[in-house]
């Protein structure tokens, strides 16, 4: 049957990469967790500050939500104008 060359190749590239695999494992001075890492001690947020942060966040994402509509507007204006202007240029310059 045909396919034996192909199947031996693959064995190779399998076993090969097997090898590579545990000489990977071996390295490990960067590889790790977070085992010995110190914990920041945050400051504990009352009800009252996580309002506050609520507020401040809605107010932000309020007025990024403006700019960003008024923004699209300009640029769909901008665009129509321009199409327009190139229409009227054109009619106006058509040779009858």
């Amino acid at each position: 049957m045909g396919g034996e060359g192909s199947i031996m190749a693959a064995n190779n590239s399998l076993k090969n990469n097997r090898c590579l695999l545990s000489k990977r494992r071996e390295k490990g001075a960067l590889g790790g967790g977070y085992a010995n890492i110190e914990l920041k001690e945050l400051p504990k947020s009352t009800p009252e500050k996580l309002l506050e942060i609520r507020q401040r966040l809605k107010r932000e994402n309020k007025n990024a939500r403006i700019k960003n509509i008024a923004l699209f507007l300009v640029l769909i204006f901008g665009t129509v104008a321009l199409v327009l202007s190139f229409n009227t240029i054109k009619k106006a310059t058509k040779i009858i």
